[in-house]
């Protein structure tokens, strides 16, 4: 008598409680039992145990899928005949429908041990998803969530503790000034007050350059067009030294000015005398030369600092001159005819600031108008480094980035504009704004531009996607498989709202009329309206985004997509206060089916939607106050007025502060050295 293939023995199957889980488990490709050899009461008793397991096993493998197909919107006669044939809209079998568990938001969402596979966290900042394993998205958020705790864990709590953890960090004393500004933090409740180190990584090659010739550059920069500078005056009043504006120009470009010195006002008689001068544009506009950089670096490592005279020189390389020469941006054929770097077939952002890095990204080049809008290979760097301030940068420039107020709100007023999630009744993606990001012409890559991108894929319904599919609550540990291809007409109608307002701009014809053709332009939509959205994308315009800010303060879900590593990097965690976006969007449909569903709803997370939009409001309104941007300024212009004077040791903290290494592992503050130098 043959084996039977469905239990490996009867002694296994009589201790079986016959659970799904327990059925699912069986290895049943085994048998022992011969069947002939049983006394009658076993045979009937092994028969009535067979029929039971093929009939749980039916239940366990088979009812869900098909209960599914019953649920999932079927496809008209006409969509069959437009169908890719050689695939469908969803693999129905790799979901499961049920109803949701009890559980809190978060807790017990880590992967079970069991996963078959692990994903690939890259150096470069983005983590390679295995088919074997379970969605990423519950890995990125439990490690997210363990970093943030932990930071704030160690974060200081004495004069004394935050002293030692500057010195282990920088391997310096601090500014003088540094217990006025620590009094500050205290009395004004400001958080995190060891994570500053934005200003130590912009300000840090220029500790390797002569005081003087620091002086002198600065100077030369206030005479340099579209500059404002701020500072104090002989009465030691601060105010707006010096403009450098085009003629026309002056009321566009002196509103951020102005708004800094508002902000400044609080501790004006508080900050030691400086002359600081800023561009009033958007973007970036100081390339670096590696060598020259590193070379700044080396010397400031050892307490030293070289002159004019002593600067290596550049290399001409337009954009890949800021790069490692062992980089991958160095390592390719940079030339935008060509196709694009290759990239994972899917990936999500685990570092986001090394995922902004085109030196580890040289794919975008290619996809962000930042680097569009030059001429390849793109500008030159300066000879040397120029002290100037603006609103954002690049990991390719070196403006010392500073809190810009611009577009900073405290709430959203009213807050019948803002209903909670849960009471959000639109569950598509929301953005509209204008086409910024590069100039529009015959001459320029705008079509491979960020926002235009954007616009173009979410309202494309031509042709299919491929997506991962989004687990259904407790089936958390299950392979999340390969991608599913999925058509476009399906997807975007139910899952994306995003579009240009108003009409064509920063355009010239005929593409300005082209695009006209091009785009649906609509109307601005009310903060009413836009309150009423789940979920919510900011994007880059001609440099960072302005409307972070009120987003991040709503009750709404954010998707963040960029490429300039803002002032609070630092002080904030994507995966626990918004949702990270590669710039070339290829993980935002992953990223927001694993949150909203299909269009059907299915595989939804909600409860982790809800729970990281509650925390990140909670983010806006504790971190991003008044008091905070006012604390990033003091701080930072207390390091800018050392670095600046010519004798730097007597603008120094001669206080008494302890290094408290008991906080931190060896290996820890062995990372931070490599990090830092």
């Amino acid at each position: 008598m043959s084996k039977s293939p469905l239990i490996k023995d009867l002694d296994i199957m009589m201790k079986c409680e016959f659970s799904f889980r327990s059925l699912q488990h069986l290895d049943f490709s085994k048998a022992s039992m011969d069947i002939t050899k049983m006394a009658p009461w076993s045979r009937r008793y092994y028969l009535r145990m067979l029929v039971l397991g093929l009939v749980l096993w039916m239940v366990s493998t088979k009812v869900p899928a098909f209960f599914l197909r019953l649920s999932f919107p079927s496809s008209t006669a006409k969509d069959d005949v437009n169908r890719n044939d050689a695939t469908s809209d969803w693999s129905l079998e790799s979901k499961q429908r049920i109803l949701p568990l009890e559980r809190n938001a978060f807790e017990g969402y880590a992967p079970a041990t069991k996963t078959r596979g692990r994903h690939v966290f890259r150096p470069d900042g983005l983590v390679e998803v295995n088919p074997k394993g379970p969605h990423p998205i519950f890995e990125l958020m439990n490690r997210a969530e363990e970093v943030w705790n932990e930071k704030l864990r160690k974060a200081s709590t004495s004069l004394d503790e935050a002293i030692g953890e500057y010195r282990r960090r920088y391997r310096r004393n601090p500014p003088s000034g540094f217990d006025k500004w620590w009094d500050y933090i205290q009395k004004h409740d400001v958080q995190l007050p060891d994570e500053y180190d934005q200003i130590y990584h912009d300000l840090e090659p220029f500790w390797g350059l002569e005081p003087s010739y620091l002086l002198e550059l600065q100077a030369e920069r206030e005479f340099k067009q579209d500059t404002y500078t701020i500072g104090k005056n002989a009465e030691g009043k601060l105010e707006i030294l010096r403009t450098s504006f085009q003629e026309g120009a002056y009321d566009q470009l002196i509103v951020t000015a102005k708004k800094v010195l508002d902000i400044l006002r609080d501790i004006e008689d508080e900050l030691p005398s400086f002359r600081a001068t800023f561009t009033p544009h958007d973007g970036p506009n100081l390339m670096t030369d590696y060598v020259v950089k590193g070379t700044l670096l080396e010397a400031a490592s050892t307490n030293s600092y070289i002159g004019k005279e002593q600067l290596p020189s550049i290399h001409r390389l337009g954009w890949l001159s800021a790069c490692d020469p062992e980089s991958p941006a160095r390592r390719i054929n940079f030339d935008l005819e060509e196709p694009r770097p290759p990239k994972p077939k899917k990936a999500f952002i685990h570092d986001h600031r090394l995922a902004m890095d085109p030196c580890l990204h040289p794919d975008l080049f290619w996809v962000h108008g930042q680097f569009l809008s030059h001429t390849m290979p793109g500008p030159n760097p300066y000879t040397t480094m120029i002290p100037e301030f603006s609103s954002c940068t690049t990991t390719l420039h070196h403006n010392i980035r500073f809190p810009t107020p611009y577009g900073w709100v405290e709430d959203i007023f009213p807050r019948s504009n803002d209903p909670d999630f849960a009471h959000k009744n639109d569950e598509r993606l929301l953005w509209r704004g204008t086409n910024t990001g590069i100039h529009h012409s015959p001459r320029s890559r705008w079509q491979s531009s960020h926002r235009d991108t954007l616009v173009r894929i979410a309202n494309e319904v031509n042709g299919t996607l491929d997506i991962l599919i989004s687990p259904n609550p407790g089936y958390e540990d299950q392979p999340v498989d390969n991608p599913q291809t999925v058509r476009r007409a399906r997807i975007n109608p139910a899952m994306m709202d995003a579009a240009f307002v108003q009409g064509p701009s920063q355009c010239e014809e005929p593409t300005c009329n082209f695009m006209k053709q091009t785009y649906e332009y609509k109307k601005i939509q009310s903060m009413e309206d836009a309150g009423n959205y789940k979920y919510v994308l900011d994007i880059d315009g001609n440099g960072w985004s302005g409307r972070f800010k009120r987003l991040i303060t709503s009750n709404s879900l954010v998707f963040k997509s960029t490429i300039y590593p803002e002032w609070f990097l630092d002080r904030v965690e994507p995966w626990v206060h918004y949702v990270p976006v590669q710039v070339d969007l290829t993980d935002l449909y992953d990223s927001l089916i694993f949150f909203r569903g299909d269009p059907n709803g299915a595989g939804a997370h909600e409860e982790l939607a809800h729970k990281i939009a509650v925390q990140g409001r909670e983010w806006s309104k504790k971190y991003w106050r008044r008091e905070d941007i006012i604390a990033y300024f003091y701080r930072m212009f207390l390091e800018y007025t050392r670095l600046m004077s010519l004798d730097r040791e007597a603008m120094t903290y001669q206080g008494e502060g302890e290094l408290h290494l008991d906080r931190w592992s060896k290996e820890e503050a062995l990372m931070q050295d490599a990090l830092l130098h």
